[in-house]
Formats: structure tokens, C-alpha cells, sequence
């Protein structure tokens, strides 16, 4: 990339003041997530992908099991590199385990779980498990202090753990309908841990909560919208309370069509909302519905024009975006999902180039 201006350096204040609804130098840019061969190519050398070395948390619990975070070190190089003003890091699946019959521990996350006799082979996020997570929160805040970047804590998909892991889709959603209870159980020892976890790295110095529970399709959400909220905010609430307390701003993430859930959401605290995703979203209708009322983040799509786009096509498409989300703040540029490996990278550095040079205010 060519050398980035004083403007188009990070700084934490410009995400954080985008954020809370406030004028700044210009649109921030951010991704969750840069896989590996695009971090390769903007470093000069291996580093992993900025969830992980040694895996991709992205990918599910078993792809994130023993991975580490990047190595903040190469995370802040790449973040001048790209003008991102934060790092992030993520402990995204509740590390729910069983007993094997014949005494082997291993994750729970082969949709086993089915009724309320699998709670005997459970063995529960501990203390352990915290320790770990907080020790890489404050291993990233301390790298942070002197840079001008921020931290972003992501995590607790704890609805989506039980559906993609621990019990399956089809499954779940008949235990929601048909044993309450045990959903609730399953559900209240995931926030649990969360509502600790997020504590803990808040009190760490986390300068950003980015709470992630994928519940919604291109068409709507997965669940009945009365029935879902009665049966999934109370949790939330609790791991939101700490980031509420503290007046941290909640970037929450949900891929599909979210409109049934966003006015939950805003009452609940959050700040931003993410990603925007074109398959069910109208940026353009949720500017003139919500953007006024918290900032929106995402929505270049990947499909096109980054994948199947050229580098002229990502530029026009992100100054039609600036276009229109630009004016009166409260926009976070960056893609509909992630910069994965298939995306060419000549459109990734046309997407952040095009942000910098329309973004600024």
C-alpha cells in the first residue's frame, strides 16, 4: 500500500468518537477479521490471521481450539499499515466439555447434547478457562498503551455455540418449543461465564465490547421475535450489564436480516451494529431508519464487488456507500463479513485506499 497521511493513521479517539455519535476526521475502517494470506502479503512474512495463530476461531470451536491471539505486535504493524484503529481479540464459543464413556475429556461440539441426561457428561467453563482469555486481554492492552490503538474485546456467541456445536440447529430450536427449561439451563451457564468474562476484561482495560451471536437468515430471524427475545435477552443482558456500567461501547454482531431484533438491541445498550448484511439489508433503508440513532458498521459485500469485482468496481462501490453513509457520521467502513483468503488482494487494499480518500470529513 502507499504510505498513509497523518489523517489515515490509526487513532483510537476517531473509532471511539464514531461510536458514541460524534463528529470526527473521517469514516473509520475496521474488520474482525484478515485471514492469513492477506496478512502475509501486507507484513512480508507469516503471522496468522488477526483472530488467531495456529487456527481460526472464525471457523468454530474446533478450529480455535489451541489457538492463540495474533501477536499484537504484528497486529499493530498491520493496523498502520491499514489505518485500523484498534486491535481485537476474541473468545467467541463458550468452552463447554464432556466426559467420554471411557473417561477422555474433550470439547462438546458434535450436536450430541439431545436431553437432559447429557448434562451428566457436561463439564462447565472454570476458572481456568477465564484465566486464560484474561491473560491474552491483558497481554493486548498492555502491548496497546503508546500506540494510539484501542482494544477490542469480541466474544460470547453463547446461542450460537449450542446450535452449531453442542446440540445442532433442528434440535435446538425443538428445545426451545419443547423444554424450555433446559435451554434456559444451558443458556444461563454460557452467560455465566460470559458476564464474568467480559468483567474481567473491561476491568483489564478493554476499550470496546464487540459481543457476537449470529441469529438471523437473509429472510428474518431464526426464532418467533417475541419468543426469541423472552428466551435469549435476559442472558445477554447480564453479559451486556458490565459494558453498560462502564460506559463501553457494545459493537454486536449478527449476521442476515435483523430488522425484528433491532429495536431489542438499541434498548439493550448497543452502540453499533454489525455487519450490515447486504443479503438481507438495504443500507441505504437503515441509514435513513437508524442512523441517527447508533452507528453502523460493514456492508461492502464480498461477493461483489470484493471477489468477483475489480479494483475499479470496489472503488465506485464504496464511494456509492460513502455517498450515503457518510453524512451526519456514525458509519464504520469495512466489508459485509470478513476479508477471507478467496477475496484478491488487490480489491482489499481498493477498499481501504477508496475509504481513506472518500472517507474524510
Amino acid at each position: 500500500m502507499s504510505q498513509l497521511d497523518d489523517l489515515n493513521q490509526p487513532n483510537q479517539q476517531r473509532l471511539l468518537a464514531t461510536l458514541r455519535g460524534e463528529k470526527t476526521d473521517r469514516v473509520p475502517n475496521f474488520e474482525i477479521l484478515i485471514e492469513d494470506e492477506h496478512v502475509e502479503k501486507l507484513l512480508g512474512r507469516k503471522a496468522g490471521n488477526t483472530l488467531g495463530v495456529g487456527g481460526d476461531p472464525a471457523k468454530g470451536s474446533a478450529a480455535a481450539e489451541g489457538t492463540r491471539p495474533m501477536y499484537p505486535a504484528d497486529y499493530i504493524e498491520l493496523c498502520r499499515l491499514i489505518g485500523q484503529d484498534v486491535i481485537a481479540l476474541a473468545d467467541f464459543w463458550t468452552p463447554i466439555r464432556q466426559r467420554k464413556p471411557d473417561g477422555t475429556v474433550t470439547l462438546l461440539n458434535d450436536r450430541s447434547f439431545k436431553t437432559r441426561a447429557d448434562l451428566e457428561r457436561v463439564i462447565w467453563p472454570d476458572e481456568a478457562d477465564l484465566e486464560k482469555a484474561l491473560g491474552y486481554v491483558r497481554e493486548y492492552v498492555a502491548a496497546a498503551k503508546g500506540t494510539n490503538l484501542g482494544v477490542v474485546f469480541a466474544g460470547a456467541c453463547i446461542w450460537q455455540t449450542l446450535y452449531e456445536f453442542v446440540i445442532g440447529l433442528h434440535d435446538c430450536l425443538i428445545m426451545m418449543v419443547e423444554e424450555p427449561e433446559l435451554f434456559d439451563e444451558l443458556m444461563t451457564r454460557s452467560a455465566d461465564y460470559y458476564t464474568k468474562l467480559v468483567a474481567g476484561a473491561i476491568a483489564a482495560g478493554v476499550d470496546i465490547f464487540y459481543p457476537a451471536d449470529d441469529f438471523a437468515y437473509n429472510k428474518g430471524l431464526f426464532v418467533e421475535p417475541h419468543q426469541f427475545e423472552r428466551q435469549w435477552r435476559p442472558h445477554y443482558d447480564r453479559i451486556f450489564a458490565p459494558a453498560r456500567q462502564a460506559q463501553i461501547p457494545i459493537w454486536f454482531h449478527s449476521d442476515g436480516k435483523i430488522d425484528q431484533a433491532v429495536e431489542m438491541l438499541l434498548e439493550m445498550g448497543v452502540s453499533c451494529i454489525t455487519p450490515m448484511d447486504p443479503s438481507g439489508i438495504d443500507y441505504r433503508a437503515y441509514k435513513q431508519r437508524y442512523g441517527h440513532r447508533v452507528t453502523l458498521h460493514g456492508n461492502v459485500d464480498i461477493t461483489w464487488p470484493l471477489v468477483n469485482g475489480t479494483p475499479a468496481d470496489v472503488e465506485r462501490d464504496v464511494k456509492a456507500h460513502m455517498d450515503v453513509l457518510k453524512p451526519g457520521g456514525r458509519w464504520i467502513a469495512g466489508s459485509s463479513h470478513s476479508i477471507v483468503n478467496y477475496i484478491p488482494h488487490q480489491n482489499f487494499l481498493a477498499m481501504i485506499e477508496a475509504i481513506h480518500r472518500y472517507g474524510r470529513y
